[in-house]
């Protein structure tokens, strides 16, 4: 490869509530920032995903808005990352159907997110577009492909998403082997390191939106008193030893791995600084540690808000970046598929 290969990131994020959590920052966006030293980064709130489950059109609008000045808030600059809306660059949808018609029933019907989300709904209940969504997020990916051979596409991944990303590597080959190369097969970027956070009132359990309780979740825009409370009513667990200790210890492991990636310090070294003291001394210096992180982000996210025209600028200029690649990605796969041009 080149020394002035191209090499590209794409990742989004879905505004499915109004507030990201804690372990939606350290575990994937805290991460994004990191790579837009390295890499050409296009970062989008996926809102077309967001409605493969019943949105309100205002909910999904003001989200939308928050989850973007979430990210400006946390560290992604405008002037170095596309970042950007989905709908605001239809050629996502376009180049999804497009994949969709390379799609086997069967295989579609194999993706595990598909089953685990229809589940809980019953598969006569789950839309048509939550059954294409991974088809829409390798259109997602796909789109943002430099040209073969001129460099690399990375897809920061966790081992939920795995699946999925192997679909957009099969539908790359596939529509290379029918129409001739045109897209570069992405591969998944897996951050060093990355913090995988539980539910702090069930801590054998994902933080997660879907499921956690408020009481479990720290949320990135909460209130410092509101944080503070959350991390002093974690569940512990047996025991006063500050110590790791996955299946006898998940409460203390996760407060452990939280206060490691929020301090940038060894799970070691904590133990050690933490030995013979109790849990509520750890605890008192986790809250505050929390506070301190969040509340900076907290308050350039509220004043981002307060301007509708500086967020807007950003948003449109993220989508005529992202629009300059994708319409030329388009171009391409229209002609090799056999469109007619408009002339």
């Amino acid at each position: 490869m080149s020394q002035a290969a191209t090499r590209r990131v794409l990742s989004g994020i879905q505004p499915t509530a109004d507030s990201f959590h804690l372990g939606n920052y350290l575990g994937a966006l805290r991460q994004w920032v990191a790579l837009q030293d390295s890499y050409e980064t296009f970062y989008c709130v996926v809102d077309l995903h967001a409605i493969t489950v019943p949105t309100e059109p205002a909910d999904l609008r003001r989200r939308s808005r928050r989850a973007a000045a979430q990210l400006v808030a946390m560290g992604v600059d405008p002037a170095r990352s596309a970042l950007f809306v989905q709908s605001h660059v239809p050629e996502h949808a376009e180049l999804a159907w497009v994949l969709g018609c390379l799609t086997g029933f069967g295989e579609a019907n194999q993706m595990t997110q598909f089953k685990d989300k229809s589940a809980k709904q019953g598969t006569a209940a789950a839309s048509v577009g939550l059954f294409t969504y991974p088809i829409l997020q390798a259109a997602d990916i796909l789109l943002y492909s430099p040209p073969p051979g001129a460099g690399e596409l990375l897809v920061p991944v966790g081992e939920d998403q795995r699946q999925h990303l192997e679909l957009s590597r099969t539908l790359a080959q596939r529509f290379n082997h029918r129409y001739g190369e045109t897209f570069v097969l992405p591969d998944a970027h897996i951050p060093k390191a990355t913090a995988k956070i539980t539910d702090l009132q069930e801590p054998t359990a994902k933080m997660s939106k879907s499921s956690s309780t408020p009481q479990g979740i720290i949320d990135v825009l909460d209130e410092p008193g509101v944080a503070r409370r959350k991390i002093m009513r974690a569940i512990t667990d047996t025991g006063t030893e500050v110590t790791a200790d996955e299946q006898n210890k998940p409460g203390v492991t996760n407060l452990l791995r939280i206060f490691s990636a929020l301090a940038g310090e060894p799970i070691e070294d904590l133990e050690r600084r933490y030995a013979g003291t109790g849990y509520g001394q750890f605890k008192k210096d986790l809250a505050q540690l929390t506070v301190d992180t969040l509340a900076p982000i907290r308050e350039r996210t509220e004043k981002l808000l307060a301007d509708d025209d500086q967020l807007d600028r950003i948003l449109g200029q993220g989508a005529e970046r992202a629009s300059a690649v994708a319409t030329r990605t388009m171009a391409i796969v229209r002609d090799r598929v056999g469109f007619v041009g408009r002339g």
